[in-house]
């Protein structure tokens, strides 16, 4: 199956939630032609401020907001726009995600990675290493 677009899952939820493209473009704080624009795809998805306002509308949920945020930063090429103030706070990760980069396969090492955060509460990110 094909990955929906952000306008085509923006859409979509608004028509869920029966909310009309005028109230929409209201609650986001932007015109309806702009947020026409957005929804046709002839737009990039805004910047993360109007996003999280249409999320707040749209009372989306955590596991929508993830997806919103993540169409949001593929359709502008970017990394998804709840992730950069993150990224850029925290030298380690920058570090990290560069070391990745650079590294070739290492998708065994993040989905390792990823598990050992999701399981471990009180997370020793000094030892994570010796678990993989």
């Amino acid at each position: 199956m094909q990955e929906m677009s952000f306008s085509q899952f923006l859409k979509e939820k608004r028509r869920l939630k029966e909310i009309t493209v005028r109230d929409m473009a209201s609650m986001a704080d932007v015109s309806a032609g702009y947020y026409c624009d957005i929804e046709s795809g002839r737009r990039n998805p805004p910047d993360r401020k109007i996003i999280d306002k249409m999320l707040a509308a749209l009372n989306a949920s955590e596991e929508d907001r993830i997806i919103f945020y993540d169409l949001a930063g593929k359709a502008r090429s970017e990394a998804p726009p709840d992730l950069p103030e993150y990224i850029n706070q925290h030298e380690e990760v920058r570090t990290a995600l560069r070391l990745a980069r650079n590294g070739g396969d290492t998708t065994r090492v993040w989905n390792r990675f990823i598990a050992f955060l999701e399981e471990d509460d009180d997370v020793d990110y000094d030892g994570w290493m010796k678990k993989i």
